[in-house]
């Protein structure tokens, strides 16, 4: 994969992941806030883009969605393929629902 090959694929998953975060945020702010792991602040601001605002960020060479599991014990809950993969995922959540807004999107 070339340079321009590899800015056209981030420059998709940014336009991608900016429509949903957008239309996330219109539908539950609140749930979309702890999903995105972005604070309220940068939902506010994400909701008030225009779309000329959102193509340019999308244009950009830097992804910008990350992974949040940082740790991975949380990885390994989320990606287990057990019979118990529903109790696993809840379990991950819960785990980063204790955590501060500002460490998951730092």
């Amino acid at each position: 994969m070339n340079a321009t090959q590899l800015h056209e694929e981030i420059k998709e998953a940014n336009l991608s992941y900016m429509l949903l975060a957008r239309q996330m945020i219109s539908d539950d702010k609140v749930s979309a806030i702890f999903r995105l792991g972005i604070s309220e602040e940068m939902a506010d601001l994400i909701a008030g883009l225009s779309p000329a605002q959102l193509l340019k960020m999308a244009a950009s060479n830097m992804l910008l969605c990350r992974f949040r599991l940082d740790e991975q014990v949380l990885f390994s809950m989320v990606t287990d393929y057990s019979k118990d993969r529903m109790m696993s995922q809840a379990h991950a959540a819960i785990l980063m629902a204790d955590r501060p807004v500002e460490v998951l999107a730092a």
